[in-house]
């Protein structure tokens, strides 16, 4: 009988799991460091709704007479 991982099986302890991880990195050639050297100390990104401009301007869309044309004679039944 062999091993099976099932989907529901308990994980491995994180020291197993980063070993692997490590072992996937060095034979795939990975770069070692994905983080950039200052970036553990800065604070995250505000997600408050204050620290966003206030007036944003929306991309104009323009719609050429021949793709007007085109949408007029689709005969969708979107029901």
């Amino acid at each position: 009988m062999t091993y099976e991982r099932l989907a529901y099986a308990d994980q491995d302890p994180a020291p197993t799991m980063t070993s692997d991880c490590a072992a996937c990195g060095e034979r795939f050639h990975l770069a070692h460091q994905r983080i950039e050297d200052g970036a553990v100390g800065r604070p995250a990104p505000s997600l408050a709704y204050d620290a966003f401009p206030r007036e944003v301007r929306k991309a104009r869309v323009t719609v050429s007479r021949a793709a007007a044309h085109l949408a007029s004679r689709l005969h969708l039944h979107l029901d």
